[in-house]
């Protein structure tokens, strides 16, 4: 017999945040197993998504749904004692050395098909720019566009992608800027298929971790790679940009952040989504980066990243009878969870993602771009 106890305190708890279980409004959950109660009261994040994997709760905006309970507050009191054991675990261990490849391997390597389908024809898989955009493929080109203009690429430069997935950013440069890049990615799956679509330019595409770069570069970039280095391995990471970068060279960093001071991930996320994935806040960047750079600009994209996964979740809904043969229900509801958890968490402003423009100081006159 189900206590009745937790299912009156989710109630409470819900209503705080205007919603309804069993309600008629988008954002209300129906709930198909009275056990899921006590499930997400003890497990927190990790139970919630869980049990949306059973099946045992339904939704039909879960985006607005965690906006709602995120804006009220709820996680912080429902949090269990072990999602804090998991932040301190993460600072006070390294679990990210040497094991980045596990990243490539469990998330990356899921399947070209299922992304080719979700993302943009350029396939980028970070935020893209919205601003007078009016579809994906639009967004995406205005993101490349600016981070471009930010790094002030020029014919010939050689530039470092850390993390480059299928190469999108260095195609998009070669093609509009004339640069020659390498591009380094832990996902073998990428490699392979960004060779393909990067053919013809003057681009290589490494299975490498950044830990084994040893070359001088004009500009380096890294597009949403950071969150996968870990709080310990982040001035490691900066010694080694600052080394592979020229002293005239400039460093854009583009990542997902916390506006937790003690940084960390969301447990349901770090076990079905991005295995030791650690989310940096700007007190940590920044601290850790102020010894070796000058911070020419910051540009908060985060309302960027809403309409960006929402984007996703719909191509990914369209393309289901496509990839039903490979992919099991599960594995769908898994990633639909996955794609508007964040899209909610990003509207409750919970997380955020910066572009973050550094230099060595020799650039006297670097002027923001937008």
């Amino acid at each position: 017999m189900i206590n009745t106890s937790y299912e009156k305190t989710c109630r409470e708890l819900l209503e705080i945040a205007d919603v309804q279980i069993n309600g008629d409004r988008p954002w209300d959950i129906q709930v198909h197993n009275p056990a899921v109660y006590k499930r997400i009261l003890s497990q927190g994040s990790l139970g919630l998504g869980e049990s949306y994997m059973d099946n045992w709760w339904d939704c039909k905006a879960i985006d607005e749904f965690i906006n709602k309970i995120l804006r009220a507050e709820l996680d912080k009191q429902v949090r269990n004692i072990s999602h804090l054991f998991n932040i301190l675990k993460l600072k006070l261990t390294n679990p990210q050395r040497r094991k980045s490849f596990e990243i490539g391997e469990r998330h990356y390597d899921i399947g070209n098909d299922l992304f080719s389908f979700m993302l943009d024809k350029r396939m980028v898989y970070t935020c893209a720019y919205w601003k007078n955009a009016k579809n994906l493929d639009e967004a995406q080109e205005n993101k490349l566009r600016l981070t471009c203009e930010k790094l002030k690429l020029k014919s010939g430069m050689r530039v470092l992608d850390i993390g480059c997935g299928w190469g999108s950013f260095l195609k998009y440069a070669a093609e509009n800027y004339g640069i020659k890049g390498v591009g380094i990615t832990v996902s073998k799956e990428q490699v392979e298929f960004g060779k393909q679509l990067c053919k013809g330019f003057d681009i290589e595409i490494r299975y490498e971790d950044y830990e084994d770069v040893n070359e001088k570069f004009d500009r380096i970039v890294s597009l949403g790679m950071f969150e996968h280095v870990g709080y310990n391995n982040y001035i490691k990471y900066m010694k080694i940009v600052d080394k592979c970068l020229n002293e005239n060279g400039l460093f854009l960093l583009h990542t997902i952040g916390t506006k937790n001071p003690r940084g960390g991930t969301d447990p349901w996320l770090n076990k079905y989504i991005f295995p030791k994935g650690f989310l940096p806040s700007l007190r940590q960047i920044i601290k850790t980066s102020e010894d070796l750079f000058i911070l020419e600009d910051l540009h908060n994209l985060s309302i960027n990243y809403d309409k960006t996964l929402l984007a996703w979740h719909n191509n990914f809904i369209k393309s289901l009878e496509k990839l039903k043969d490979k992919y099991s229900e599960r594995f769908k509801r898994m990633w639909e969870f996955y794609l508007l958890l964040c899209a909610g968490a990003f509207r409750a402003r919970n997380i955020q993602v910066w572009q973050i423009v550094f230099s060595k100081g020799r650039i006297r006159d670097y002027e923001s771009v937008r």
